[in-house]
């Protein structure tokens, strides 16, 4: 975000919105950003960039975890669609009391065991999976929301036979569905015995400060000098180079990997070799799963390797919630592929104006997740997620489906 009007903090909408954020897990400090004194809350984006704000508040990166809520839980808590059934002795019903949410487990139609909501994570559009807190460490819940299948479902790597409440989720998840996640960490000899999760110290979603740098010296710089137009004491995106670019999204769009150090401490302008451990090898796109590597696929693209100032910026607006609107990023598509460029789509005499509507499809295929896939009531073998490559090219088989699609509807 660039800074360029005049900013009025109001202390009372500071506090109120700075406490939400930092509340999420029984905050005892209302007022202090919970990452440290150079940051300042995205409240107090709202006054230069209102119109920004709002329309970042519905964006995945905003809802890719939120305090659980009837609002942010996409599943059904209505009988009968509210159970999920491993086995006919076994099962968990997502069960509402008040303004909480449990799933409770029955064994035998009895009660076996029973855990609060505290978190959702992911922003719904495809699938959403539920933690909860216990004592000083975070768990997952065992049964997720999968969206193509309208239902409850496994959460994946679970059993599939029984209802699992056990499974620990280390601080280093929040580095990519957080912005931040404080714990105490005990270790022997460098070698990491185990982590506690601090209260208070989470903040959930991936905020404004997250991409673009601590902004407390910003806000005070431009709260005293209302009349200067040129943002102060911010990353100015525009001004990273392009590898600089692909490594702020890269930290996040590229994989699970051993960390050096914690991802949330990455801001905009670090390098990605320092967060990661080198893997030492160029990797092959046809080997990686399709989930959460999209940096690597775009980098194998020709797209990317023709130009020189493509970035994941050139197709994404992250203050939006565009992801569906397959139109918008054909659009962008044909900023760079024209006629005048001699480098149309050469179907665009057989589709004619519907491919101004989807060029993706065709180009940008969905793809079965190996590593995301969810069991749903009543089946025997997993559904996996499908998720758009993001490998930009020719694939034959996919073009011809979306033809045939198209002259159907003619």
């Amino acid at each position: 975000m660039f800074y360029t009007k005049k900013l009025f903090i109001a202390t009372g909408l500071l506090v109120i919105g700075i406490t939400v954020f930092i509340s999420c897990i029984n905050s005892t400090d209302k007022q202090a950003d919970v990452r440290g004194p150079m940051y300042a809350g995205d409240v107090t984006c709202i006054s230069c960039h209102k119109n920004v704000y709002d329309s970042y508040l519905h964006s995945a990166h905003k809802n890719t975890s939120r305090l659980a809520s009837r609002a942010s839980i996409i599943g059904s808590f209505t009988s009968p669609e509210n159970e999920f059934v491993y086995n006919a002795a076994d099962k968990v019903v997502m069960e509402q009391k008040g303004n909480s949410f449990y799933q409770t487990e029955y064994k035998n139609n009895v009660k076996a065991a029973s855990y609060k909501f505290d978190i959702a994570i992911g922003s719904g559009r495809k699938a959403q999976t539920y933690l909860f807190k216990q004592g000083d460490e975070i768990r997952q819940l065992p049964v997720s929301y999968f969206v193509p299948s309208s239902s409850w479902a496994n959460s994946p790597g679970f059993f599939s036979d029984r209802a699992y409440f056990e499974r620990n989720i280390p601080s280093g998840c929040f580095g990519c569905h957080a912005s931040a996640a404080n714990v105490e960490v005990a270790q022997t000899g460098g070698v990491q015995l185990s982590e506690k999760f601090i209260p208070g110290g989470m903040l959930l979603g991936i905020d404004c400060e997250r991409c673009h740098g601590p902004a407390k010296e910003h806000v005070e710089y431009h709260t005293e000098h209302p009349g200067e137009k040129i943002g102060k004491y911010i990353t100015d995106i525009r001004t990273l180079s392009r590898t600089q670019k692909m490594d702020m999204c890269g930290v996040c769009h590229s994989g699970i990997k051993k960390a050096i150090q914690p991802v949330s401490n990455f801001k905009p302008g670090d390098k990605l070799e320092d967060f990661y451990y080198p893997s030492g090898l160029r990797p092959d796109v046809n080997s990686i799963d399709v989930h959460g590597t999209q940096v690597q696929f775009i980098m194998a693209s020709q797209c990317y390797i023709k130009s020189d100032n493509l970035t994941c910026t050139s197709c994404h607006d992250p203050h939006q919630k565009e992801s569906s609107d397959l139109a918008v990023f054909s659009q962008r598509c044909m900023n760079c592929h024209t006629e005048a460029n001699h480098n149309f789509c050469k179907m665009a005499p057989q589709l004619g104006e519907a491919i101004k509507a989807n060029c993706i499809d065709c180009h940008m295929p969905t793809k079965p997740s190996k590593v995301i896939q969810l069991l749903t009531n009543g089946t025997q073998n997993p559904l996996p997620d499908f998720i758009r490559t993001h490998v930009v090219a020719v694939y034959p088989q996919e073009s011809q489906k979306v033809l045939a699609l198209w002259k159907s509807k003619k």
